[in-house]
């Protein structure tokens, strides 16, 4: 039986059913190979609400084969660069000299640092600086060698789904399980840029959190803001968006990124989404204690009637406000005997008999 932990410490805080969403924005190779530019992409990710500010830690060389990839003919986002592959991936590496900088600058300006290494002297990196977390994305999935090496690491893991079948991901996840690490986010997610909102299928959250028993979440290349709402409905802990300065920027994830307003717009309305979805307690609010009475209705007297007379269900009406005995007592008062005068539509109250 799966026994994945139901709340899991990331950096200051926690995650989990009864905490607010965790928010990452993805700048992945966004920061143009500028570390100016990657610090000014977390201080807008602070400013937007962002919890944390991702990177990607890679090589072209330890990442693609130019080789393997001039046999395919792309017809996808790869195929649109007008560049070879690995000459794209050299442009948006993410150095590992610089992350002892970045992470300190983060940590100045109150935001987490993390990435996805993507081999295993990064995976060391990541460990020796004890990030909060490790991101695995979807395209390694299928590696288990290097899941187990990373959960061995015992740092908490978000592990992208994309492009992976049930039993691709069963797999990933028992071997993760094997290794000890019960500090797992399944991350449901579609990987193409942007992908579609049709192909979103928010309600995978529902089968891995039934299957699997463990935290989700949603990184999201769609438009919009509408997946990750529905996400967080759904019992997403976890959204992770793409972030950027400018959508218009050279590179290959700035055009299905969201800028700073948009972002900021998607963190808001996940914090109203949280308030709205409350408890699950069914109560009376505060709010409601006026109109509990106000939109009820009670027993009244159709007509007045007289100490002494006897009810008869032709002298009651059911009106609001519900100041009196509620209607669902009707058939007991009809016959009773009035003690006291009641004027013409005046609620009735038990003592009244």
């Amino acid at each position: 039986m799966l026994d994945f932990n139901k709340n899991i410490k990331i950096g200051n805080r926690m995650i989990g059913e009864d905490y607010p969403t965790y928010i990452i924005a993805e700048i992945g190779g966004n920061f143009d190979g500028s570390i100016d530019k990657a610090k000014r992409l977390i201080d807008a990710a602070k400013e937007a609400g962002a919890d944390c500010a991702k990177f990607q830690t890679f090589t072209a060389e330890t990442i693609v084969s130019e080789g393997g990839f001039s046999k395919m003919e792309l017809h996808g986002v790869h195929g649109s660069w007008g560049r070879t592959v690995s000459e794209v991936f050299k442009d948006v590496e993410f150095p590992m000299e610089w992350h002892y900088e970045i992470a300190d600058y983060c940590k100045r300006v109150g935001i987490d640092f993390s990435t996805s290494p993507y081999f295993k002297e990064a995976v060391d990196l990541c460990a020796d600086m004890n990030l909060p977390f490790i991101k695995i994305g979807s395209g390694e999935i299928t590696w288990l060698e290097m899941l187990d090496y990373i959960a061995r690491k015992g740092l908490p893991i978000m592990l992208g789904t994309g492009d992976a079948t049930m039993s691709e991901i069963d797999e990933a996840v028992r071997t993760i399980e094997n290794a000890g690490n019960k500090d797992l986010v399944l991350m449901q997610c579609i990987t193409n840029y942007p992908s579609k909102i049709d192909s979103a299928n928010v309600n995978v959250l529902k089968t891995y959190q039934s299957t699997f028993e463990c935290l989700t979440g949603y990184s999201d290349h769609s438009p919009g803001h509408v997946v990750a709402f529905a996400s967080v409905v759904l019992g997403g802990c976890v959204i992770e968006k793409h972030f950027t300065l400018n959508k218009t920027d050279k590179g290959p994830d700035h055009p299905h990124s969201m800028e700073p307003d948009e972002f900021k717009f998607m963190v808001d309305s996940i914090r109203e989404v949280e308030r709205a979805m409350g408890s699950t307690r069914k109560e009376v609010v505060a709010e409601e204690e006026e109109t509990v009475f106000v939109q009820r209705r009670c027993l009244y007297a159709k007509k007045g009637l007289k100490a002494g007379q006897v009810i008869t269900e032709a002298d009651i009406d059911v009106l609001r406000p519900a100041l009196g005995i509620p209607p669902k007592y009707k058939e007991i008062i009809v016959g009773k005997i009035v003690s006291k005068d009641i004027a013409a539509r005046d609620p009735i109250f038990w003592e009244d008999l």
